[in-house]
């Protein structure tokens, strides 16, 4: 591969700060950031070491499916009763009353800012469902008034209301034009109670929707149809919100070779998307994905859990920042398989830091600090969809590569670490010609897993973040080789990547 000895034209725009972000189950919300008595300090550690990578700490949209089951009880004692409904979803409840401490949970992460979900599903229509709106929007408000709040959310998927697997919420002959009235009638009365009880948050800066955050591109409800209805007749969007999944967790012919790691299903599922900004970059309103993971129904055990889905994640958010979105929320719930950590110990899943969380810390490392305001990425085509490679270029010089390896590599049995005594691992070399200015040597920094069904035994650069270890900070490890470098020679680097291996090329620091 050669690199261009200047930034690209086909480099993104400049990537905003905090490009790496989540989105929180509403109903697990309280799990993941706990309450002022007991504040859940290992999320938090895991949110400032992204932040110490890109500058800014994540940005957290609280929503989701559950949102918009959520019912307001202003005599609850605790955040939130859920019932799961196994019919429904076995994964998350489906009835939910959550009461005023729910809102404690937006104290407990210091320097994070917020997009807080309201319930739509039952809100446009339901009058208990509009009393909530009603009664929560003061509490909210005052929750991430102080900085806190980024923008609001009012409802989740609108374009699944009535074809829903959980249970339909409007009827078959739910279209744009009926969802863009129930939108604009909810948000003129989150406006109303925002005037009467935070005025602050009304003035054009600090009043505005992250929408629509439909499901997909193709279901009942069109995002560019909802568009054209009026959904942003009161110029109160500030940022365009669609979501995104790879594929489902029971679909078949679903594997981790095949699905995941697989750079032409990631860049034809992301592509997809670009349409949808570019039909939109009219608008000049950012675009986003406020919720996304690798495949919907929370995930597959062996898939979505292993290593080989920190390595798609790492291709996935890069290849979107590569094509002009401004962010991406990776979704999360307490005992989903997607997560990138679990934030407290059920009878399920244990507490940890579960794989996918690495590929997050690549993936803030490959971009750095973003607060600089002049870093852009490139895609460099390699051909092959084992395989991809992105330079990031900070103001007009190359700062960093990033190659990825997505050859499957399997140690285990079932996951079980069993060693099935396997073939040798192969390494493929990667040969870059790159630019004069770039400096003689080279930091070689690397995502090392014993292979890509791993679930275990994760670092990066040397160091875990493991909840046992530190809770969460990093910890360098002693039987992990790091400060790894090589030097330029005759104007090209060469490297060797392991199958299931990501590594980074850092020149910024050696110039």
């Amino acid at each position: 591969m050669v690199l261009s000895s200047s930034c690209p034209s086909s480099a993104s725009p400049p990537i905003p700060e905090a490009f790496v972000g989540f989105s929180i189950e509403f109903s697990s919300f309280p799990e993941f950031a706990g309450n002022n008595s007991v504040p859940n300090s290992f999320s938090n550690n895991l949110l400032k070491n992204l932040g110490d990578l890109q500058g800014t700490k994540p940005y957290i949209r609280v929503g989701g499916n559950t949102q918009d089951y959520a019912l307001y009880n202003s005599s609850l004692k605790y955040a939130l009763n859920g019932t799961v409904n196994p019919s429904r979803s076995p994964d998350y409840p489906t009835t939910i009353y959550f009461g005023p401490s729910y809102f404690e949970s937006y104290n407990t992460w210091p320097d994070t800012k917020y997009i807080h979900g309201f319930n739509l599903g039952l809100g446009g229509n339901n009058s208990a469902g509009w009393q909530t709106l009603v009664d929560t929007v003061p509490l909210a408000c005052k929750a991430v008034g102080g900085g806190k709040l980024l923008w609001w959310q009012y409802g989740n998927e609108p374009d699944l209301y009535s074809t829903s697997a959980q249970g339909p919420v409007r009827p078959p002959s739910w279209n744009e034009a009926e969802y863009v009235s129930q939108w604009l009638n909810g948000t003129k009365e989150i406006q109303r109670q925002l005037q009467m009880y935070c005025p602050e948050l009304t003035s054009n800066s600090s009043y505005g929707y992250s929408a629509p955050a439909f499901a997909g591109l193709s279901n009942h409800l069109k995002p560019l149809k909802a568009w054209q209805s009026g959904l942003n007749v009161n110029r109160d969007i500030k940022l365009i919100s669609s979501h995104n999944y790879i594929g489902g967790a029971t679909q078949p012919g679903v594997t981790l070779q095949g699905t995941l790691m697989n750079h032409t299903v990631t860049t034809r599922s992301v592509d997809a998307q670009a349409q949808l900004l570019q039909d939109l970059s009219h608008t000049g309103i950012p675009f986003i994905l406020g919720e996304t993971n690798s495949l919907y129904n929370q995930g597959k055990p062996g898939l979505s859990n292993a290593f080989g889905a920190a390595l798609w994640g790492i291709d996935f958010n890069l290849y979107c920042a590569s094509v002009g979105i401004r962010r991406v929320h990776m979704h999360m719930g307490t005992n989903y398989r997607y997560q990138s950590w679990q934030p407290i110990q059920t009878n399920i899943t244990a507490q940890g830091t579960k794989t996918p969380y690495y590929g997050n810390i690549v993936v803030a490392a490959t971009l750095g600090d973003l607060t600089k305001g002049n870093s852009r990425i490139v895609n460099i085509p390699l051909g092959i969809d084992t395989e991809a490679a992105y330079a990031v270029y900070v103001g007009d010089c190359l700062a960093r590569v990033t190659i990825l390896n997505m050859r499957q590599y399997n140690y285990t049995v079932n996951g079980t670490g069993e060693d099935r005594n396997p073939v040798p691992r192969a390494a493929r070399p990667y040969i870059i010609k790159v630019p004069d200015d770039v400096g003689s040597v080279v930091e070689i920094q690397k995502l090392y897993a014993n292979g890509s069904d791993a679930i275990t035994g994760i670092t990066w650069d040397g160091t875990s973040y493991n909840w046992e270890l530190d809770n969460g900070k990093p910890v360098k490890l002693h039987n992990v080789t790091v400060g790894e470098r090589t030097r330029v020679k005759d104007g090209y680097v060469k490297v060797d990547v392991l199958d299931s291996q990501a590594v980074i090329l850092n020149f910024e620091n050696h110039r």
